[in-house]
Order: structure tokens, then C-alpha cells, then sequence
């Protein structure tokens, strides 16, 4: 069976360079880290912009809900991660958490962890139970750590994309990573778990200008996206779509048959470089992060008759 899709344009906004995009699974409010230093939480059914905290001067590369708590989170080029109230606007904490430049924090989807990347090469586990100690230190990648992910289905596991071309996949009780995945021939930005068919799989975007799908278990690459014209930014497969999504600073989104693994769509929001993408659980609606703003969408995906 093919699949025909469209795609409809629900919200664009011109913006700030957004580095970072998340969508809150039941308000209807979408988290941007920006690369002015500034975190913002808009409204996509009012258009308006509901809540913003001048985090830094520097650039904030990651911003994530944690929703279990009112909670954002951020982490800049100045090496801190800081959480915020959204409710009472309010900052709950700020503390040095690497050496270098923070890329990507993933938060725990029960437990109260948060796993931090870095340009330092190292990933930390900080537990905010703990007055947000930092419970292990992860190394052994070789060159800036882009970005992690917990897998979904066992989240005592996460995965890490690095410029050292490698993905690591680690347990959360070992400082060592328990396999790698090699296989790009340039830098991995982006790192995500998909289940398709009922078998677990990792997607990865680099700046060789592909995406790649890893069996999870037999940990060989069953698929080379090929088709962008510049570094891979971000690679997602969608919770309640059968479709992979990739995003590139050739400033296009590809979307995939995640089952067939052929091109359904490329996208171009006229909003240069996109950087990240984000989706929910129980929606067709995807956000993308870009130069020049953000941008929701609803993907409507039907049988080709």
C-alpha cells in the first residue's frame, strides 16, 4: 500500500533563530530555545506568545518540558543548564553542567533524571531528586556530543549522536557505553528510537547529508536516506504516523514512508535552515525549528487509491 500525504500549514511565525522546538503534550503551547538566549513558549491556537525567560546572552541550544513538575528546562553555550517555573515564572535552579557548549538535554520519561551532551564529549545524568546532583558521567565519544535520546521502551537505555561519526547506546548504570553504531562518514547530529512492524530501530542524521535506520538488535544500518544537500540537522519517525522525518540546513524538511522508506514529500518553509523537530503523542501536528522562526504543520496521510 503507498501513502499519498498532505500537509497542512497551521501556524508560522517569524522568530529568532530557533535552535530547539517541543510541543507540551496537552496545552497547546509550543517550547522554543532560541539562539538570542531567550526561551518562549507560544500558543499555536491563539498565535500569541504566552510566557518567555531571557535565559543568557548565549545561545540556548536545548529546551525541554518537564511536565510532571511545571518545568522548563534549558541549556546554553555557556555551559549551564537552568529550570524554570512556567507556572509561576519563577527560576527553580541554574548550575555549571559541562565544560563546553550544552547541545541536547533528554529528560526521563518517570524517573526524575535529565541526560545532558556536550561539546566536552561527555553526557551526565543529573537526578533533580537530588538537588539535580549529577548521578553518573558517561565517556567515550571522541569529538562534541550533538544530542541524546531515551528509548522509549526501556528507558533505562539512551542513545547519543557525536561528530566523532558514531552512535552510542548506554545504560544508565554504566559509565561506559554498552555498543556503538558506525557507519557515517561524517559527524551524527541527531539521534531517535522508532518502533516499526513491532522491531525497535535508531535513526540517525549526519553531516555526510544522510539519514540512516539502524536495526536496534542485529545494530546494522537497514536504510540510507539520500537526497539533502547539506548536513542533516535533525531525523524524527513520527509516534502515530508511519513516516520518518528529516530535516537539513539546505533548508528543507523530507518526509518518508517509514515502512517503504520512499520519499512521500520535501517541504520548504522559505524560513532558511531547519534545525529541529518536534511532535506529540495522539497528534498528526509536527513543529520544525528554523532560522528565521518556527512552523506547525498537520500531516494527513491517506491509502494512495
Amino acid at each position: 500500500m503507498s501513502l499519498s500525504l498532505e500537509i497542512e500549514h497551521e501556524f508560522v511565525q517569524n522568530s529568532e533563530r530557533v535552535k530547539s522546538v517541543e510541543l507540551h503534550p496537552t496545552e497547546p503551547w509550543v517550547l522554543l530555545g532560541l539562539y538570542s538566549g531567550t526561551i518562549s513558549i507560544w500558543n499555536y491556537r491563539t498565535k500569541k506568545e504566552e510566557k518567555s525567560f531571557k535565559v543568557s546572552e548565549c545561545p540556548v541550544r536545548s529546551a525541554k518540558f518537564i511536565v510532571r513538575e511545571n518545568w522548563v528546562i534549558a541549556a546554553t553555550d555557556d555551559k549551564y543548564i537552568r529550570v524554570y517555573n512556567y507556572d509561576k515564572m519563577e527560576k527553580v535552579v541554574e548550575f555549571e553542567g559541562h565544560k563546553d557548549y550544552i547541545r541536547s538535554l533528554a529528560v526521563h520519561p518517570s524517573l526524575p533524571y535529565v541526560v545532558s551532551a556536550s561539546d566536552d564529549h561527555v553526557l551526565k545524568l543529573w537526578n533533580w531528586s537530588e538537588n539535580w546532583a549529577c548521578a553518573k558521567t558517561f565517556e567515550g565519544h571522541s569529538h562534541y556530543a550533538m544530542q541524546v535520546a531515551f528509548n522509549p521502551t526501556d528507558p533505562a537505555t539512551f542513545a547519543s549522536a557525536s561528530l566523532d561519526s558514531t552512535l552510542k547506546i548506554w545504560s544508565l548504570d554504566s559509565s561506559a557505553p554498552c555498543f556503538t553504531l558506525d557507519g557515517h562518514l561524517k559527524g551524527v547530529n541527531c539521534a531517535d528510537y522508532f518502533i516499526s512492524n513491532g522491531k525497535e530501530y535508531l535513526l540517525s542524521g549526519s553531516d555526510d547529508y544522510t539519514a540512516k535506520v539502524w536495526d536496534y538488535q542485529s545494530k546494522i544500518c537497514v536504510q540510507t536516506f539520500e537526497g539533502h544537500g547539506n548536513n542533516v540537522t535533525s531525523a524524527s519517525a513520527h509516534p502515530e504516523l508511519p513516516v520518518i522525518i528529516t530535516a537539513s540546513e539546505d533548508s528543507t524538511v523530507k518526509i518518508w514512508d517509514a515502512v517503504t522508506y520512499r520519499l512521500l514529500n520535501t517541504l520548504n518553509f522559505g524560513l532558511e535552515r531547519v534545525w529541529s523537530i518536534a511532535y506529540k503523542k495522539g497528534s498528526s501536528q509536527v513543529a520544525f525549528g528554523c532560522d528565521k522562526g518556527f512552523v506547525i504543520v498537520k500531516l494527513n496521510l491517506e491509502a494512495a487509491k
